[in-house]
């Protein structure tokens, strides 16, 4: 009886807190409130900052143009979504990038804008427009609430009560959700995973947000070519695994080319 009781109240937690993302159109379901959210994301972001070696504008090219790049990205996603009436989806967004020295090639951003690049990645990248599609690619998992709702399906999966602010409640369950999710440190090999439409929606929003913001989107292409050829065929088949196959992210992003064109304007000539 218990179990049932449970199934349903799942159910209604479920129907009431799903929510419609209002640039995807995609329903989601959203436990945590973003503000919660942003909160714990800049502890997490101070916390890794200062255990991590944090390479300084003054001291490198690099450094300053993962911020230039940043930047552009942020204003162009600020004014894509302000174009929308959609400004209140990015309340409270105080955006910061950061280069991190860290041979892993990889880059994240929390929620609010909390942005690392490690320089691992700088290698695969090549050049600024490169770059740029990460970034829009990591931003978008957050500005999508692509983490809200994985840790909300964690909650709910856990059966998590929910309640007053879960990460200060010395409740560790929550904050193990929370670093599975977020946490720099579980960006490998615990982290929970996007789900295929994640993954999707991240390369289909980023691609126009690198355009919007200056950067040749056809970058994309060469790139996604180049980490494909990282994992000399050890990705596991399409489906044993949460993210789509090399080939398909390819050519769904080739999908989308002919949109991103349409927002794309050099920098240099603006």
């Amino acid at each position: 009886m218990k179990r049932i009781l449970y199934l349903f109240a799942s159910i209604v937690i479920f129907i009431s807190a799903c929510t419609t993302n209002a640039v995807t159109g995609r329903k989601q379901l959203t436990l945590i409130p973003e503000s919660a959210l942003q909160q714990e994301a800049v502890s997490q972001y101070q916390s890794f900052l200062s255990q991590n070696k944090v390479v300084s504008d003054a001291n490198s090219r690099d450094a300053e143009m993962v911020r230039r790049v940043g930047n552009r990205l942020a204003t162009a996603i600020t004014k894509y979504y302000t174009s929308k009436g959609l400004g209140k989806e990015l309340e409270g967004y105080q955006w910061e990038f950061n280069l991190v020295d860290n041979k892993q090639v990889n880059a994240w951003c929390m929620p609010g804008g909390k942005v690392v690049v490690y320089t691992g990645l700088l290698p695969v990248a090549q050049n600024e427009a490169a770059l740029a599609i990460v970034l829009g690619h990591e931003i978008t998992h957050a500005v999508a609430h692509h983490g809200q709702e994985r840790m909300s399906q964690a909650i709910l999966a856990q059966g998590l009560e929910i309640g007053g602010n879960l990460f200060t409640s010395g409740n560790p369950q929550a904050n193990n959700i929370f670093n599975s999710v977020f946490a720099p440190s579980a960006q490998i090999g615990v982290l929970l995973p996007n789900s295929r439409n994640q993954e999707y929606e991240a390369d289909h929003y980023g691609l126009l947000f690198a355009a919007m913001a200056g950067y040749n989107p056809r970058e994309a292409i060469p790139f996604w070519t180049r980490m494909a050829n990282l994992n000399n065929g050890q990705r596991p088949p399409e489906f044993l695994s949460d993210h789509p196959v090399d080939s398909k992210r390819i050519q769904k992003i080739e999908s989308y080319m002919n949109e991103a064109l349409s927002y794309y304007k050099p920098i240099n000539s603006r």
